[in-house]
């Protein structure tokens, strides 16, 4: 997508105290069958500039697919257009020398707040018919802070999301209604195997709903 220059030079200012890296677009069509909303591009994206190109991305593909999606029909965005990362020395396990290395971290709430804007006109633009958030940065981001993936997964929500207020400095609930499906985020199965069955089940919901409304 090909944003304001000056709503992408809003989010750089209010983000230039973190330590983030790149800024990588949301991508695919307006009103899509579908808009995913995942947490923060990686090292790979902020390379490519292809959201959820990394291992995730290859499960996020496979889901996707099984329910008869596409890049070329989904949009995919995330709270956080740019990589955190954080510094870190250690000592090289190989050569025994120090080094820093900067890998990857989940982004924190003054993060997600500074590219709401980015998110905020995502929305408006592309006008998702249905939205499915990936994994607890994208729910809570849209529908509260209390909210955690392992007990909302799956279950349909219809109503208000949050976006920014006039101020730029906090929430408040949407005028537009939306459709929203929260989903695992694709890494988890790395993390918890036991999750596959929730997964693919939250996935087939999904499918359901978007052969409900036709799209």
């Amino acid at each position: 997508m090909e944003y304001p220059k000056e709503l992408v030079a809003l989010v750089a200012e209010r983000s230039k105290d973190f330590q983030l890296e790149g800024f990588i677009a949301g991508q695919g069509p307006t009103h899509p069958k579908l808009m995913l909303v995942g947490e923060a591009p990686g090292r790979k994206e902020v390379v490519n500039h292809i959201p959820f190109s990394g291992a995730a991305g290859k499960e996020l593909i496979q889901a996707m697919a099984s329910i008869g999606l596409t890049r070329e029909n989904t949009y995919i965005t995330s709270a956080v257009r740019s990589r955190p990362y954080k510094k870190v020395e250690r000592i090289n396990k190989r050569t025994k020398e120090n080094e820093t290395v900067y890998p990857n971290r989940t982004p924190n709430k003054k993060e997600i707040l500074a590219h709401a804007p980015i998110l905020d006109y995502e929305l408006v633009s592309v006008q998702p018919t249905i939205i499915a958030t990936l994994g607890n940065i994208g729910l809570q981001r849209l529908l509260g802070p209390k909210l955690q993936i392992s007990e909302s997964h799956g279950k349909i929500y219809h109503g208000p999301v949050l976006e920014l207020n006039n101020e730029l400095n906090q929430y408040q609930p949407s005028k537009e209604e939306y459709t929203v499906v929260p989903l695992f985020h694709p890494a988890a199965i790395f993390y918890n195997r036991s999750l596959s069955e929730k997964i693919k089940d939250d996935w087939l919901t999904l499918g359901k709903l978007l052969e409900k409304e036709e799209i």
